[in-house]
């Protein structure tokens, strides 16, 4: 079932159009992810998804309303990380999140609350007291205080650990398995890759790549690099590469397959591939290549 309908999206600041003509859907239990350098459009597309901003152009549906015109009810079906939130600085933790709860209808327990983002042993702890991570933790537990069925996540981890990374990418999971519609905005395209089962790629406020994320790197080559041995011709080598310093690097259809020929070649001169890395196509391959420009 669709959560997310927008088609044709126009959004203007004056004379400047910061998102144009951009179509794309996500249903319900799916982790969308909205992709592009800064300034590309994707948090002033989160924005009119979210009710703060009025479509120029276009139609944007959210569960079926309209954000801008049916806001309340948008806004009690759905929840916002935004990239910056306005927090009281000398409220605990605990306090901020009660406080929030008197606004939502139907919240999670305080403690429920604590324990999903990770922040119970910080909830007498003052906001201004937090880290940068710490603050994003809280900013998630507020986003889910809830129980959205759409969560808008705008650079959710962004100041985090690896290790609170790594728990926020669970909830997310936890969430969309639970049937929330989820779109993300990220610039940690390994966040992405493991996190979305469909994706768009903005540049300059249009969408210039779409798809399933399995989908579309499939149609991209993988690779294998290693050092070139000493005193050795790129030219003799048994596939074609690229030079990037004293590394060798060889694009493939088969990573795997091109690499075990390599090998081989190696190993009838007696020689070592050091530094031998072998992949698969990556979303940071898509972005390098220029495909998403």
């Amino acid at each position: 079932m669709t959560a997310i309908r927008v088609s044709g999206l126009v959004s203007r600041y004056g004379g400047f159009t910061a998102v144009d003509g951009v179509s794309f859907e996500a249903a319900r239990g799916e982790v969308f992810a909205l992709l592009g350098r800064n300034g590309a459009g994707k948090s002033t597309t989160v924005e009119v998804l979210a009710g703060f901003r009025r479509p120029d152009e276009g139609t944007v549906r959210v569960l079926g309303l309209d954000p801008a015109g049916e806001r309340a009810e948008v806004r009690r079906r759905t929840g916002v990380m935004a990239q910056e939130a306005g927090f009281f600085p000398d409220l605990t933790v605990a306090r901020t999140i009660d406080t929030w709860r008197d606004f939502t209808a139907a919240p999670r327990p305080r403690a429920e609350a604590l324990e999903l983002a990770g922040l119970t042993a910080k909830a007498g702890t003052r906001v201004r007291q937090l880290s940068g991570g710490e603050k994003r933790r809280l900013d998630l537990a507020l986003a889910t205080l809830g129980r959205p069925e759409v969560l808008f996540l705008d650079e959710p981890t962004t100041g985090m650990d690896p290790q609170a990374r790594r728990a926020t990418w669970e909830l997310v999971r936890e969430l969309a398995r639970a049937g929330a519609a989820i779109l993300l905005t990220t610039h940690y395209l390994e966040e992405a890759q493991r996190l979305a089962d469909t994706m768009a790629i903005m540049d300059a406020g249009r969408i210039v790549t779409a798809g399933g994320i399995t989908q579309t790197l499939a149609g991209l080559r993988g690779r294998v690099a290693f050092r070139l041995p000493a005193g050795v011709d790129p030219a003799e080598l048994p596939l074609p590469v690229a030079l990037d310093g004293d590394t060798a690097v060889c694009a493939a259809d088969d990573p795997d397959l091109a690499a075990q020929r390599l090998l081989g070649w190696a190993a009838e001169r007696g020689l070592r591939l050091t530094g031998l890395e072998v992949r698969t196509a990556t979303l940071e391959d898509l972005f390098l290549d220029g495909s998403a420009r």
